[in-house]
C-alpha cells in the first residue's frame, strides 16, 4: 500500500536517482494545460524540451509529470524554472513527510495522495508541487491513477473561479482535491472496521485480528500523512512570499478545516480499532470461560462417579482364607443385580447434580 523510496545511504546531497522498473527508467508522461479566462489548451508533449517553445507567461501554465524514471526531465525543469536541486531530490525520494518550503522563485509543496484503485485497494503516492507566479508544476510517481480529473474538467468547462484566477488558486484546487479524496478512503476503512465489529460480536477469529492490525496500520500511516498536511495548509494561510493571494487564502481556510476533520476521523477510527481489539480479547476470554464452565460441570459430575467406580474396583476379598465372611467388606458383591444397581445409583447421582447446577444457574 504505502511504499517509500530513498537514495542509497551515504550518497551526496542533491543526487537525483530515477525510479527503475526492471532495471530501466520509464519515460514520464508530460501534460501541459495552459489557460486564461477565455482560452484553454490541453496537450501532451513527447519531450520536456518542447516546453521552451510553448510556455506563455500571459496564461496560467500547469505542467504535470507522471513518472519518476527520467532525471533529465527534472534537471531541465530545474534549470528552466530555477528549482533547487535539493527540492528535485525530495521529488524522487518518495518517503517525504508532507512539507512546504518557500524560496524567492517558487513555493515547494510535498504531500501524499491517497485513493482507491480499481481493485478497491488503498494506495498512496507522493505528489510534489512547485508554485510560481504564473506556473504550477506537479510531479507524480505514476500516471495510472490520480485525483485531479475533477480539476481538469473544471478547467476545460470553465466552471467556477479557476479560469478567472491565477496559479495559486490552481494549487489550492489540487490540494483540495487531494484532501477531499481522503474522505472516501477513510469511509472505506470505517466500513471494514464496522463489519469486523459485527463479526467479532458474532464469532471472533484469529483472521479478524490480522485484519484489525492491517486497518490500524493503514490508519497510522494516514495519520502520518494528514497531521503534517494540516501544518502545510496552515503555512500557506500565513504565506508572506506573495505567491498565495488573499482571495485564495479564504479558500485555504476551508482546506484547513477539512484537515482537522480528517484528523478527528483518523483518531476516532484508531480508537475504534483499539476498542475492537479489547472486545476480541474479552470475547475470547468469555468464550474460554464458557468452555471452562462446561468442562468444570462435566468434571464435577464425574468426580462422585469416579469415586464409586474406584471403590468398587478395589480387590479386597469378601472372605477370609478359612472361608469366614468379612462383614466390613464391600456390600452386594455377590448380588445378582449389583452391577445394574450401581449403574442406577451413578445415573441418579449425575441427574441430581445436573438439576442442582441448573437450579443454581451454573448451566
Amino acid at each position: 500500500m504505502f511504499i517509500k523510496r530513498h537514495g542509497p545511504p551515504g550518497s551526496s546531497p542533491a543526487t537525483l536517482i530515477p525510479h527503475l522498473v526492471d532495471g530501466q527508467g520509464s519515460k514520464p508522461v508530460i501534460r501541459i494545460i495552459e489557460y486564461d479566462r477565455d482560452h484553454v489548451e490541453d496537450r501532451e508533449i513527447a519531450d520536456i524540451s518542447e516546453l521552451a517553445a510553448s510556455f506563455d507567461r500571459r496564461k496560467v501554465t500547469w505542467i504535470n509529470i507522471d513518472g519518476l524514471g527520467d532525471v533529465e526531465a527534472l534537471r531541465y525543469l530545474g534549470e528552466r524554472f530555477n528549482l533547487h536541486p535539493l527540492a528535485l531530490e525530495d521529488v524522487l525520494n518518495t518517503g517525504q513527510r508532507p512539507k512546504i518550503e518557500q524560496t524567492s522563485d517558487y513555493v515547494f509543496i510535498c504531500m501524499q495522495m491517497v485513493y482507491q484503485d480499481s481493485g478497491d485497494l488503498t494506495r498512496s503516492e507522493q505528489v510534489s508541487l512547485f508554485l510560481g507566479q504564473d506556473f504550477l508544476i506537479t510531479v507524480q510517481e505514476e500516471g495510472e491513477y490520480d485525483v485531479f480529473d475533477p480539476v481538469r474538467e473544471r478547467i476545460r468547462s470553465g466552471r467556477g473561479l479557476i479560469r478567472k484566477s491565477r496559479a495559486d488558486y490552481l494549487a489550492y484546487a489540487l490540494l483540495d482535491s487531494i484532501i477531499d479524496h481522503y474522505y472516501p478512503t477513510l469511509e472505506h476503512v470505517g466500513g471494514l472496521i464496522e463489519d469486523l465489529e459485527d463479526r467479532l460480536l458474532d464469532k471472533p477469529s484469529r483472521e479478524m485480528v490480522f485484519s484489525l492490525h492491517e486497518q490500524r496500520r493503514q490508519l497510522t500511516q494516514m495519520r502520518r500523512f494528514v497531521w503534517p498536511l494540516r501544518d502545510v495548509v496552515n503555512s500557506m494561510l500565513h504565506d508572506s512570499s506573495g505567491f498565495i493571494t488573499a482571495p485564495t487564502k479564504v479558500f485555504l481556510r476551508d482546506c484547513y478545516d477539512h484537515t482537522v476533520q480528517l484528523m478527528d476521523l483518523v483518531e476516532s477510527h484508531r480508537e475504534l480499532t483499539a476498542a475492537l481489539m479489547e472486545l476480541y480479547h474479552s470475547s475470547v476470554g468469555l468464550r474460554t470461560n464458557e468452555i471452562m464452565r462446561v468442562l468444570t460441570v462435566i468434571t464435577s459430575i464425574f468426580i462422585p462417579l469416579t469415586f464409586l467406580v474406584g471403590v468398587y474396583g478395589m480387590n479386597f476379598q469378601p472372605e477370609s482364607r478359612s472361608g469366614e465372611n468379612l462383614p466390613l467388606n464391600m456390600p452386594e458383591l455377590y448380588h445378582p443385580y449389583g452391577y445394574a444397581g450401581l449403574m442406577l445409583v451413578m445415573v441418579v447421582i449425575a441427574v441430581g447434580q445436573l438439576l442442582l447446577f441448573r437450579k443454581m444457574k451454573w448451566l
